[in-house]
């Protein structure tokens, strides 16, 4: 998204091809140097001892400073289990998750989530769910508002801030998450298949929004989705994992531009190619 170079090196036209599967991971070192999430040999099994079972097996990955990643793959390899480490909610088995080169061991006011469940306060208003963060922060009366204002307009509910969630549509309730997340000013954005219960027409309406939000705000952002249109669309990487347990299988730089048309050649292409790599791990839980 904008802020990362990768969509900066050129338009449409000089898009580069689709990477091939035969280069494995070597997509990984298209990263910047600028580190903001360093993701270092993290394993994490489930159980009892002695009947553990592995989710995740040595994840190797970087996130630039302000670049937009997504996680896809089977359903159960991982995505989420990972997603939810970096944001200090799971503790690895093994390996270690840096944010600014500090090792993550709890949740963090530095790491937003927006969750595929609404997870709104249902006895707040829209503006009091987008409050609720900058109130625990002990912000000004007045700030506060002037935070609210800001995010609901972003989003598109500026008229709707005195409405409370079972008022509003799907759609409108995610909006209403995406701008909580944001009003509490991370730096990183951890979003878990956010557009994954609505239906296709407001998922790309969200998608578009999302999109344009990025651009505005430059955040780092690492989002799980199974969907690999909504991957292109929105990444400067894709990272596709195996069936479980997760590891990483490959890492795909888009080189698209930040406005992108679905329906270009380009787009098409990367999504072809993509699909292709998650149907291989997709026919070995599903032969």
């Amino acid at each position: 998204m904008a802020g990362h170079t990768s969509r900066e090196r050129g338009g449409l036209e000089g898009a580069a091809p689709a990477p091939s599967s035969k280069k494995g991971l070597e997509g990984a070192a298209a990263a910047p140097s600028n580190k903001k999430i360093q993701i270092r040999r993290v394993s994490k099994s489930f159980g009892a001892a002695g009947r553990t079972a592995p989710a995740l097996v040595d994840i190797d990955l970087e996130v630039a400073d302000r670049e937009f990643v997504c996680l896809l793959g089977p359903s159960g390899c991982g995505k989420s289990t990972l997603l939810n480490i970096v944001a200090g909610f799971l503790a690895p088995s093994a390996g270690t998750v840096l944010v600014d080169g500090q090792a993550v061991t709890t949740p963090g006011a530095d790491r937003g989530v927006v969750f595929q469940e609404y997870v709104l306060f249902p006895w707040l208003t829209v503006a009091g769910n987008v409050e609720f963060g900058l109130v625990l922060k002990g912000l000004a009366a007045a700030q506060r508002r002037a935070v609210v204002a800001r995010y609901l307009d972003l989003v598109g509910l500026g008229a709707h801030a005195e409405k409370f969630p079972v008022q509003l549509s799907g759609g409108m309730k995610q909006r209403v998450a995406i701008a909580r997340a944001l009003a509490n000013n991370p730096a990183i954005i951890l979003m878990d298949e956010p557009f994954g219960a609505l239906d296709a027409q407001t998922r790309e309406v969200l998608q578009d929004e999302l999109s344009r939000i990025q651009r505005l705000e430059h955040k780092t952002i690492l989002f799980v989705t199974h969907s690999i249109r909504e991957a292109v669309y929105l990444a400067d990487r894709v990272v596709v994992m195996t069936s479980a347990p997760g590891r990483l299988k490959q890492v795909f730089p888009i080189k698209l531009p930040d406005l992108r048309d679905r329906f270009a050649p380009e787009f098409t292409q990367y999504e072809s190619e993509i699909t292709r790599v998650v149907k291989e791990e997709v026919a070995k839980v599903h032969p």
